[in-house]
């Protein structure tokens, strides 16, 4: 097969209009998997379900998400991926539709279900379609792109959520996010260029990949980053409101800067990795190891605490951004499997860190989330610094 003449039909130019697609429907899963946070009582109150119960919506997206995740890239291998793309997208519109109308609470779930395959699919094709889209010297940018839908989304997601539900029920809210489905369905169907499968043998068993030294330590840098940054994140709510001390609309405020923080560290962080990548991603969770211990110790003080979480904000929402060009360059030959085994590392080390650190906050206090995280993102350093090192002595 000449595969260069197939890569030539296959991505002519850069196809932005075809990234700014999947910027926008990352926003809207991501948007879509958090809106539950600030709607619990009013799904609970309506099904006729607990409030616990009701968080399980939440639960069973990341669940399926993990599972989407490690068995896609097989399932997928002999299909064009603009086919996969958008109906992932429609899986998204569907289950908003579901959710919206959902008589009871198992019609429910399987609306959160297919939302989770939607996310854990979505996710773990993404960097190798980017890598399809643009150049390779603007891969970077094009991850970043998707990083920056990533964190307004996770920002507004929450207060949005409560401010819909507030005027037009949790029903409202949760079908307000179908038309942006649809927009990013039609988007990707005009703007993405056909991406048919490429001829060369893939990797069927993600965890196969972790036979490479190079791949088990980055994907244990991954993880401890993601746990380290979950122990403690998910617990700010709390911290500002019992510590720092702040009203609900500073809160909110906080939150807002953070992620507005987040947006410039992407756009930052694409630019950077141009030129230096391994440096990148060690220095990023040492900074956000200090930003951990220094609210520990500074978590009192308001303007103190929100110039760190500002800080916390920018190189944490960054960090993906970094790990997403790695591995886009680790393992460009199977840059499908790589991100199924990535996506589910981060699932799984999100939900690990948000329980442990929930188990420390019950048992200790605030501060043992904090000190947690930090020892985690500490750990994060380590590896991807003996990541970097085994680099090195493979390129000699």
């Amino acid at each position: 097969m000449d595969t260069t003449f197939d890569e030539r039909l296959v991505k002519p130019e850069a196809a932005w209009g075809a990234v700014f697609s999947m910027a926008l429907c990352v926003a809207v899963l991501i948007a879509s998997e958090f809106m539950p946070v600030s709607l619990l009582t009013p799904i609970a109150g309506d099904l006729g379900i607990s409030e616990g119960r009701a968080g399980q919506a939440i639960s069973i997206s990341g669940f399926f998400a993990v599972l989407t995740s490690l068995f896609i890239a097989g399932l997928v291998r002999h299909i064009d991926r603009k086919l996969v793309l958008t109906s992932l997208s429609l899986l998204l519109v569907a289950s908003g539709l579901i959710v919206t109308f959902a008589p009871d609470y198992a019609v429910l779930m399987i609306g959160r279900a297919l939302l989770g395959i939607a996310i854990g699919g979505f996710w773990s094709m993404s960097t190798a379609i980017v890598m399809r889209l643009v150049p390779e010297d603007a891969v970077p940018k094009g991850l970043a792109l998707l990083n920056a839908g990533n964190a307004i989304a996770a920002t507004i997601a929450a207060p949005l959520g409560s401010l819909l539900g507030d005027h037009v029920g949790w029903r409202g809210a949760f079908f307000l996010v179908v038309p942006l489905a649809l927009l990013a369905l039609v988007w990707q169907w005009i703007g993405m260029p056909a991406l048919p499968p490429r001829g060369r043998k893939r990797t069927g068993n993600v965890f196969v990949l972790l036979k490479r030294r190079q791949v088990a330590l980055g994907m244990a840098a991954i993880f401890l980053l993601f746990m380290g940054q979950f122990a403690l994140f998910t617990y700010l709510r709390p911290f500002l409101e019992t510590v720092t001390r702040v009203d609900v609309s500073t809160l909110s405020a906080i939150l807002l800067l953070m992620g507005l923080a987040g947006v410039a560290g992407t756009w930052a962080i694409g630019h950077l990795l141009k030129r230096r990548l391994y440096s990148i991603v060690i220095a990023i969770p040492l900074v956000m190891t200090l930003l951990a211990a220094a609210l520990v110790a500074l978590g009192t003080m308001p303007v103190a605490a929100t110039v760190l979480l500002v800080g916390w904000g920018f190189f944490g929402t960054a960090a993906p951004v970094g790990w997403g060009t790695w591995l886009s360059r680790t393992l460009s030959d199977d840059a499908e499997a790589g991100g199924g085994l990535q996506v589910a590392v981060i699932q799984l080390a999100i939900t690990l860190g948000a329980s442990l650190g929930g188990l420390l906050f019950d048992m200790f206090g605030w501060w043992s989330p904090f000190m947690l995280s930090a020892i985690l993102l500490l750990g994060s350093a380590l590896a991807a610094s003996a990541a970097a090192t085994d680099h090195r002595r493979a390129a000699q």
